[in-house]
């Protein structure tokens, strides 16, 4: 009898064991979770999920996990890594808006408190309205920008983020003042396309894989894309060609908690790049339209400071942050 319920014992603390693991990060080696810093129905979302499929494919004795931490342009989300320290089995999707957010909402916790584990993708941004818009053209839009900006209503992702970036630039660029554009901020792409499909706001910018489904589909009208030169896969003029001289890319990539260990760190970034080389996450490049653009180590430290530098730069040139 004692050695039954000796077994029945050890048996339920080494569930409890693995639960623990699989749902705070753990400490077993081949459980991971992702945290997505936003909303569900976003590009950090999506790829997060994506990441999920591939990581899945590409070691498949691992459990991961994926979930959401939405706010504040991905800050909460970050802030709460920092509480995290040294934890080998937690990533962070995060790119460009965050960046830009960190300095929006005067961040407490940067990016430097995080390990850079590697760059995944850049994707251009597109600008769209209701397929109800009096808007065909952006030149409509930027007439009625001159007109009166407030009547203008652009939702987009997090305040300091890409896609205010993109309207800020564009508000610029068209000779409106950046800080009179009505600019309305989400913590996931979609509520922004909800209202969009709603015919609530006049216009929205996001990802172009965010979008691009609904613009095929005429719920949705394209107005100009912020790539150098048209997608292949998409009939839509390049913000230049429309007149706008803008031209800008989206990134995500993952970070890790602060103060890894090296081996922790050399197998989250040998991870990711098995994932980066599993056909899941090549066929889910190709179908979002995202262009790979992966870095690991220093090259991604490296790129992440200088775009720290960069986005600061253009958000106070635009008069988001004082």
């Amino acid at each position: 009898m004692r050695l039954r319920v000796f077994a029945a014992v050890a048996a339920l603390s080494l569930a409890a064991l693995t639960g623990c693991g699989a749902q705070g990060g753990g400490t077993s080696a081949d459980a991971l979770r992702i945290m997505a810093p936003a909303a569900p129905g976003g590009g950090w979302d999506q790829t997060s999920r994506v990441a999920e499929q591939a990581l899945k494919a590409a070691d498949p004795q691992r459990r991961v996990e994926v979930f959401n931490v939405p706010g504040a342009g991905g800050t909460i989300g970050l802030a709460q890594l920092a509480g995290e320290k040294g934890n080998g089995n937690l990533l962070m999707t995060m790119g460009l808006v965050m960046v830009g957010a960190i300095e929006q909402n005067k961040s407490k916790v940067t990016l430097s408190e995080t390990t850079p584990i590697a760059k995944l993708t850049e994707e251009y941004e597109i600008v769209v309205v209701p397929a109800a818009s009096p808007f065909k053209t952006l030149a409509d839009l930027v007439a009625a920008w001159k007109t009166d900006p407030a009547k203008v209503s652009v939702s987009g992702g997090s305040a300091g983020g890409t896609d205010h970036i993109v309207a800020g630039l564009m508000a610029k660029a068209a000779g409106v003042d950046p800080k009179q554009v009505n600019y309305i901020a989400h913590s996931g792409g979609g509520e922004a396309l909800n209202e969009l499909l709603g015919n609530q706001v006049s216009a929205g910018i996001s990802g172009v894989s965010e979008f691009a489904e609904h613009v095929r589909s005429g719920k949705l009208r394209a107005l100009g894309v912020t790539s150098g030169a048209r997608l292949p896969d998409l009939d839509v003029p390049t913000l230049k060609e429309a007149g706008l001289d803008v031209e800008l890319a989206n990134w995500r990539g993952f970070v890790a908690p602060g103060e890894l260990s090296d081996a922790d760190r050399a197998a989250l970034t040998d991870l990711v790049t098995k994932m980066h080389d599993a056909q899941p996450w090549k066929d889910a490049v190709a179908k979002n339209g995202w262009i790979d653009s992966f870095q690991t180590g220093q090259e991604f430290a490296d790129y992440l400071n200088a775009e720290q530098t960069r986005v600061k730069g253009i958000i106070a040139e635009m008069g988001l942050v004082s």
